[in-house]
C-alpha cells in the first residue's frame, strides 16, 4: 500500500471528511490518493492561509480535527498564520506539508538549500505547534499520525504538523507491520503528564466560597468550548445562580438570553460587565488566560476586591498574569462535572441585591441605541443586535478581525445553539471568509453568516470563488467605513489624527461589482429601512449573498480601555463622581479590609 493512500485512509478512520488545500508538486501523491473517493474530499482554496483558517473553523464546529495540506516551500510557509491562529486559540488541527525527496534535503549540510522549494518548515513552526515532525522513515507513518492527532486533541488542544517528503509519500508499506503509538512507552508518559489535579479539598473550598459570597461572578473563556463543557457550565450556573461574564473567546459558551448572562469584559468589553467584575467579591475564572485585553495593562487593578479562583487545563496559565486566591490545573468538563455532583442549590434571595446592581449597570450603559427614523444611518452596534435577532437559532457566525469584531462581541446576542467563530489570540485579518467556508462544510444544513470589514475582506477575497464552486450558501455582511478603523481609532487617540495607512494611502474597490464578478448576488445598504428589507427578504434564502453595509467613517468602538487604566474606567469617560458611586460597593469592601 502506498503511504499517501495510507494517510488518507487514516484521516477517514478519524472521521475527517474534508481536506483544505492548495495543490503543489510536493503533495500531488497525497491529493491523488483522494481521487474518486466518496468518503473524503479535497476543498481547493486559493491561498494556503485560507486553507489553514478553514481547517480551524471546521475543527471548532465539528469538535474534531481540522486538516489542511500545502506543498513545500511557499505553500508551507503560507500556512503559518493559520497555524498560529489554531495554536493561540487552542484548536486541534493537523497540517500536512509536502517536502522535497529526502535525498534532496540538506539536513545538517551548511548550505541554505539543496532541493527546489526545500524549506525547514518543522523548525519554523515548532514554537506555534504542539508537535511538528518530518517523517523520514516510511514505517513510522502510523506511529507519527497517531501521535500527532493524540497530542493535538489531548490536554490543552492545538495544532500539529507532519512534513512528508515526496519519496516517503510514494513508498509502499504493509500496514499490518507498522508500529503503533498507543502501545508505546511515550504514549504512557504523555498520558501521565496530562493527569488532572483532582483535589476534592480544593473543590470543597470553592463551593464553600460560593455559598458565602455576596457578589460572585463567573468569567468564562475559550476553554469551555475546548473541553466540551458547555452543558456542565449551564448546569453549574443553574445550580449556583452566579452571574456570568465572558472573554472574547468564551462568547458562544453560554446563551446571551439567559437572565444571568452579563456580557463581555475587557478592553473593548461592555462597561456594565467590567463594573460587575470590579465590584465582585468572588471571581471564578473558567478556561481563560486573563490576558491584557481582559485585565488591562495594569493587572494589579483587576478585580481587586475579589477572591480569584482560576481553573485551567494549562498549568502555565495559572498565576502567570493575575495572582489567584486558589488555582486548579484541570480539564473544565471534569472540574464542572465533579463540582455539580457536590453542589447544593443556592438560595438566590441572598444574591438579589447583586442581581439588581448589575442590571442597573446594564440599563445605564447599553451597548446599542435604536435608530429614531427609518432613514437613519446604520449604527454598527445596533446592526449587530438587529442581525442577531433575525439569525437562525442554530446559525454559525464567523467574524473577521477589526472594529466589526468588537461591535459583534459587544452587541450580537448569541442563542444557546449558535456558534461564534473568532480569531482571538492571533487576531488575523482575513480570517472571516475562510472560516465561514470551513463552518459551512462542517454543518451543511446550518445558516452560516460571515461578518467582515472592508480591510480584512480584501485579504482573502479570492475565496469567494471557493464559495461559488462549492455552492456554499454563506451570507456575507461587510461593514464598510472605508478605512482600517481599529488602527484609525488608535491613531485618533494617540497620534493626533495622523491617519497614515488607515485613510491616507488606503482605499477600497466597488465591492458589489467585485463580488458580482464572482457570481454572487450583491447589495449595498446604508439606512435602517434598507437593513430591515434585506434581512427580511434575503437572510434565509438558500443561496450565497453579499451585503455591503455602509457605516460612517468615524464610527468608533466604544467603550474602549485606554492605556494604564483599570478596565472599569473606559473611555469615553464618565464623571469621577459617577464612577466612584458605581464602585462604592468595591471601595467599601476595600476600606473594610483596611
Amino acid at each position: 500500500m502506498k503511504i499517501s493512500d495510507y494517510v488518507i485512509d487514516f484521516l477517514i478512520e478519524n472521521n475527517i471528511r474534508y481536506i483544505f488545500e492548495v495543490i503543489g508538486g510536493a503533495i500531488t501523491h497525497l491529493v491523488d490518493s483522494t481521487y474518486g473517493r466518496k468518503d473524503i474530499a479535497c476543498i481547493v482554496t486559493h491561498h494556503e492561509q485560507a486553507a489553514a483558517f478553514a481547517a480551524e473553523a471546521y475543527s471548532r464546529v465539528t469538535s474534531n480535527i481540522g486538516v489542511a495540506m500545502a506543498t513545500s516551500g511557499p505553500g508551507a510557509t503560507n500556512l503559518i498564520t493559520g497555524i498560529g491562529s489554531a495554536y493561540f486559540d487552542s484548536i486541534p488541527c493537523l497540517y500536512i506539508t509536502g517536502q522535497v525527496n529526502t535525498y534532496e534535503y540538506k539536513f545538517n549540510k551548511k548550505i541554505r538549500q539543496l532541493g527546489f522549494q526545500e524549506t525547514d518548515i518543522v523548525n519554523i513552526v515548532k514554537p506555534i505547534t504542539k508537535y511538528a515532525c518530518m517523517i523520514t522513515e516510511p514505517t513510522s507513518i502510523k506511529y507519527q499520525l497517531q501521535k500527532a492527532i493524540y497530542i493535538a486533541k489531548s490536554g490543552r488542544p492545538g495544532p500539529v504538523l507532519l512534513d512528508i517528503p515526496m519519496n516517503i509519500q510514494r513508498t509502499e508499506i504493509n500496514p499490518d507491520e507498522l508500529p503503533e503509538f498507543f502501545d508505546s512507552e511515550e504514549c504512557s508518559n504523555i498520558k501521565e503528564e496530562l493527569k488532572n489535579e483532582n483535589d476534592d479539598s480544593k473543590i470543597k473550598v470553592i463551593l464553600d466560597l460560593i455559598e458565602h459570597s455576596e457578589r460572585p461572578v463567573v468569567l468564562i473563556g475559550g476553554g469551555i468550548r475546548s473541553s466540551g463543557a458547555t452543558n456542565e457550565l449551564f448546569e453549574f450556573i443553574q445550580k449556583t445562580k452566579i452571574p456570568v461574564v465572558s472573554s472574547l473567546m468564551g462568547l458562544d459558551a453560554f446563551p446571551h438570553d439567559h437572565p444571568l448572562f452579563f456580557g463581555m469584559i475587557g478592553a473593548y468589553g461592555n462597561r456594565y460587565s467590567n463594573l460587575a467584575v470590579a465590584n465582585s467579591d468572588l471571581l471564578i475564572v473558567l478556561g481563560s488566560r486573563l490576558d491584557m485585553r481582559q485585565t488591562g495593562t495594569r493587572p494589579e487593578t483587576f478585580a481587586v476586591s475579589a477572591k480569584i479562583i482560576h481553573i485551567d487545563i494549562d498549568e502555565n496559565e495559572l498565576n502567570s498574569k493575575v495572582k489567584s486566591f486558589l488555582s486548579i490545573k484541570s480539564d473544565l468538563k471534569q472540574f464542572l462535572s465533579d463540582s455539580n455532583k457536590k453542589l447544593k442549590p443556592k438560595n438566590t434571595n441572598s444574591l438579589n441585591d447583586w442581581y439588581e446592581s448589575i442590571k442597573r449597570y446594564k440599563k445605564k450603559f447599553p451597548s446599542y441605541i435604536f435608530p429614531e427614523k427609518e432613514k437613519d444611518p446604520i449604527l454598527p452596534n445596533f446592526f449587530m443586535k438587529y442581525l442577531s435577532g433575525k439569525a437562525a437559532d442554530d446559525a454559525i457566525i464567523c467574524l473577521d478581525v477589526g472594529q466589526h469584531e468588537m461591535w459583534a462581541a459587544q452587541s450580537f446576542e448569541i442563542k444557546k445553539n449558535q456558534r461564534m467563530i473568532i480569531s482571538g489570540g492571533m487576531g488575523s485579518m482575513g480570517f472571516g471568509l475562510p472560516a465561514a467556508i470551513g463552518a459551512s462544510l462542517a454543518e451543511p444544513g446550518k445558516q452560516v453568516i460571515a461578518i467582515v470589514g472592508d480591510g480584512g475582506f480584501q485579504m482573502n477575497i479570492q475565496e469567494l470563488q471557493t464559495i461559488v464552486r462549492n455552492k456554499l450558501p454563506i451570507k456575507i455582511f461587510l461593514l464598510n467605513n472605508k478605512s482600517l478603523g481599529m488602527v484609525r481609532q488608535f491613531q485618533e487617540l494617540y497620534f493626533k489624527k495622523r491617519f497614515l495607512s488607515t485613510l491616507i494611502g488606503y482605499d477600497c474597490p466597488d465591492f458589489t461589482k467585485v463580488v458580482q464578478a464572482y457570481g454572487i448576488q450583491s447589495e449595498s445598504i446604508s439606512t435602517f429601512s434598507d437593513l430591515k428589507e434585506i434581512i427580511t427578504s434575503k437572510l434565509n434564502d438558500s443561496f450565497h449573498l453579499f451585503v455591503e453595509v455602509i457605516i460612517p467613517m468615524e464610527s468608533n468602538v466604544d467603550p474602549k480601555l485606554e492605556f494604564n487604566r483599570p478596565i472599569e474606567d473606559q473611555s469615553p469617560y464618565i464623571s469621577r463622581e459617577q464612577l466612584e458611586s458605581l464602585l462604592s460597593i468595591r471601595n467599601q469592601r476595600i476600606n473594610d479590609k483596611k
